[in-house]
């Protein structure tokens, strides 16, 4: 089975829900209509990777000013269980396309904050939640931890999808995870723009031989509100480069590395590739050591599979 994906490198409207939802509705028919069969959007694209900010805490006290600013980020984050996911369903459905998306999920019942990848089928919508594991640095300020249960994967009319976000990507059991499901086509959306990360999509594919669809932001300080520059008046112009990129299960790059500019890459996967790259090695098969490894993975979910 062949299918063809897009990567979205692309801003959002910064802390503006309902804008970055046009904005999305826009990227998504343009590039359904070029036949993508799969778009995956950046990390936290709803409301914005709050890069740069401190949200007015530094150890042992808060601002007024920054606790503002987080009730605004909270404000415009996405709620899986309101109209959002309305929105979002009815652009899949309508467009006959995947959207895997990277929002900064607020839960319904205590209102905690998590980095989230939803994964939504075009004709049985909102198939599950991926939240971050554990958030890098300061993003612990504002972001909650994901557990188990949100290592899902998803077998799909068009291939088996799941992935990690950002650096979760380092962590060698939750990579495991992944792999021991079978996965085909692994998502990982990031906030890192450094040349390194193109050598992790590449280990990542070889290692779990898999195709990667890493996805970043392409973000400008001039492209913050004008109440939001002035909290960054030392930052330089380019805040984050881009970096998205398409790798076989080979390490193979098919389309990318994007740096220094918006845009969509697109590619068209072979996924008997994945049984062709496994000839010799198989990180789940003939080059695994049940004998001497045993990985226990605690409330991981079985594969769902998608509604005929």
């Amino acid at each position: 089975m062949k299918v063809t994906v897009g990567v979205v490198q692309e801003s959002p409207v910064f802390f503006d829900k309902e804008a970055t939802f046009e904005k999305i509705a826009r990227i998504t028919e343009e590039f359904a209509g070029k036949g993508c069969e799969i778009l995956v959007f950046p990390e936290s694209f709803i409301p914005g990777y709050p890069r740069g900010f401190t949200f007015g805490a530094k150890v042992g006290s808060r601002s007024k000013e920054g606790r503002e600013q987080f009730l605004v980020y909270s404000n415009e984050s996405f709620d899986p269980y309101s109209k959002d996911i309305d929105f979002l369903e009815d652009l899949a459905k309508k467009q006959g396309v995947y959207l895997i998306m990277g929002v900064t999920e607020k839960e319904t019942k205590s209102g905690t904050l998590y980095c989230s990848v939803l994964y939504i089928s075009p004709s049985s919508g909102l198939l599950g939640i991926h939240r971050k594991l554990k958030p890098t640095g300061t993003e612990r300020l504002i972001w909650g931890e994901g557990s188990g249960e949100s290592l899902v994967t998803f077998q799909t009319k068009k291939g088996k999808l799941g992935g990690l976000i950002c650096w979760e990507n380092y962590m060698p059991e939750a990579r495991m995870a992944m792999y021991s499901k079978g996965i085909e086509i692994y998502i990982a959306p990031t906030a890192d723009a450094r040349d390194s990360w193109i050598d992790t999509m590449r280990h990542i594919a070889l290692e779990g031989r898999c195709f990667v669809l890493g996805c970043n932001q392409y973000f400008r300080r001039s492209m913050y509100p004008e109440s939001y520059k002035k909290l960054l008046p030392k930052d330089p112009d380019l805040i984050c480069r881009g970096g998205s990129v398409i790798i076989s299960p080979l390490g193979e790059i098919l389309a990318g590395p994007l740096f220094e500019k918006q845009g969509v890459l697109i590619a068209e996967l072979d996924l008997d590739d994945v049984v062709r790259s496994k000839l010799d090695f198989d990180v789940n098969g003939h080059y695994a050591r049940p004998d001497i490894f045993d990985l226990s993975i605690r409330n991981q979910p079985d594969i769902i599979i998608e509604k005929p």
